[in-house]
């Protein structure tokens, strides 16, 4: 007999493991499911790419002379889960067996393991050889280890996959990491060259529709979406990157300025994580790049870290932690979400620009995630679970198994150090080094009391104050605390006092 193959929204390979068993007389499930689209408010941009590429997908499957079962999300009453899907797809006919490939999330892993008990048939779940490191390999590099550092372990990878590695398998160049290359401020004259954008086909209006009515509602606007929805244009988006954006990316990739959402960046996560590219092509694209001489090493090796470094690393990670990882709350941060995270009506022009770009394109670079928003969240002690649903529902490339480490680890420092070594607590003063935010906000960046002082100021001094007992001893931190204690008691008084302050009217700043 046949098995019944299920394909989910964030696996669409024409290489993913679960195809590479498929036979002619197997049948292929792939569904759009209320619970998978509504668990957070995903922004529509997410549910509109999702959505088209699946049904883009399975248009190619059965091109290719596959037999689809489609559940559309409005076509069949009573399917809700990817259970539902799956008992309605095992009374078509009789299967041996069924297959898929494993999840990316932690709580749809545990669904899908329960389909044991919950259908007489066996389960097969594959591993997911879409990412280069296997969870089994992770486990084994992290056995015995008293620090889990990104670092070393992107070095392993980069021996493994062989990337930017000479004949003596010693790093090109002599060095492991350019990350000191890849911080400068972008100079506003700099010409832009913007992220391919696609026009969008009859499938994907007809999604846009769909979505406009059933997801009212969620973050984002229907007609901006440009973004590719097929293999094929992703690729081309790609492509299109290494050899317009690429070269400015490594001396760029941490600056921001006003009113320009992308700058050098690919925006091509949210292609990568949906299954419609490879890790390994994209990386050995960027590595021939550089060996042609087109870009410089230090922007090679900034994006190939980004993919074989932080990517695999949260993914291990989060494998290896779950489930108790998303309960950590090391500071034991409560203050509820402020609602500009949801409109972006806000004075502070840094959180303005990147809240309201998040919500306009479903996208925000790292260093905006990281030293913006999610610096923000940590200064102020905004709770733990508001903030990485957050991130989870307003951003197109977001997937638990990414989103939580880079939240809850790097940004929150939630996790007491598991992930990074020191919080990522930064005053105005590093977000003006690295745009042009703060010259055109309404608070004064250099001032740390008053009216029109900068909030990132005050708070990040009293983050620093009232967290001592948890963060004193870390070494990373020795010289922000004896900078801190090198202000008079009138001074602390007055820092606190201002920070008491912008806590109390933290939704009218």
């Amino acid at each position: 007999m046949s098995k019944l193959i299920v394909i989910l929204g964030d696996q669409l390979s024409p290489a993913l493991a679960g195809l590479r068993q498929a036979e002619p007389d197997d049948l292929i499930l792939l569904a759009e499911v209320k619970t998978e689209a509504r668990y957070v408010k995903h922004h529509k941009h997410k549910i509109i790419l999702l959505f088209s590429a699946m049904r883009h997908f399975a248009a190619a499957l059965r091109q290719q002379g596959f037999e689809v079962c489609y559940l559309s999300y409005d076509e069949q009453p009573g399917i809700y889960s990817m259970t539902d899907a799956v008992r309605f797809a095992l009374q078509q006919r009789p299967f041996s067996q069924l297959l898929i490939t494993e999840c990316g999330e932690y709580r749809l892993q545990q669904e899908i393991l329960s389909w044991r008990d919950t259908f007489e048939l066996p389960l097969e779940v594959l591993e997911d050889d879409r990412f280069i490191c296997s969870q089994t390999m992770f486990a084994q590099w992290a056995t015995d280890r008293q620090q889990l550092r990104m670092e070393f372990f992107y070095r392993q990878m980069r021996r493994y996959t062989g990337l930017l590695m000479d004949a003596k398998q010693q790093p090109v160049g002599g060095q492991w990491n350019y990350d000191k290359d890849n911080r400068k401020a972008c100079p506003p004259d700099l010409q832009q060259i913007p992220p391919l954008q696609f026009t969008p086909d009859a499938i994907t209006q007809q999604v846009m529709t769909l979505v406009e009515t059933e997801f009212h509602d969620h973050p984002g606007s229907v007609g901006e979406f440009h973004y590719a929805v097929t293999g094929k244009d992703a690729r081309q988006a790609f492509l299109h990157f290494v050899e317009q954006q690429l070269a400015n990316f490594g001396d760029y990739q941490d600056a921001m300025l006003l009113e320009q959402p992308f700058l050098f960046h690919s925006i091509c996560s949210m292609y990568l994580n949906a299954g419609l590219l490879d890790a390994r092509w994209m990386c050995q694209k960027v590595e021939a790049a550089w060996r042609e001489q087109y870009v410089s090493l230090n922007a090679a090796e900034g994006f190939i870290r980004q993919i074989i470094g932080w990517r695999e690393y949260v993914r291990g990670l989060y494998w290896l932690l779950m489930p108790d990882y998303s309960q950590h709350n090391f500071l034991q941060a409560k203050t509820p979400l402020p609602g500009y995270y949801w409109h972006g009506e806000t004075n502070m022009r840094c959180m303005q620009q990147a809240i309201s770009q998040t919500l306009q394109h479903g996208y925000a670079h790292h260093i905006q995630r990281l030293m913006v928003t999610g610096n923000f969240a940590l200064l102020a002690g905004l709770a733990i679970d508001e903030v990485t649903d957050w991130y989870l529902a307003v951003y197109v490339d977001a997937y638990e198994w990414v989103e939580l480490p880079n939240t809850l680890g790097m940004a929150l420092f939630a996790d007491g150090g598991i992930l990074a070594s020191k919080p990522y607590a930064a005053s105005g003063a590093y977000i003006n080094r690295m745009s042009n935010y703060c010259k055109n906000c309404y608070y004064q960046v250099k001032a740390v009391t008053g009216a029109k002082a900068c909030p990132f100021n005050a708070l990040y001094w009293d983050f620093l104050a009232r967290n001592e007992s948890q963060l004193g001893q870390n070494a990373r931190m020795q010289l922000a605390y004896k900078n801190w204690h090198n202000k008079d008691a009138e001074q602390q008084q007055a820092i606190r006092e201002q920070a008491a302050q912008w806590l109390i009217k933290l939704e009218q700043l």
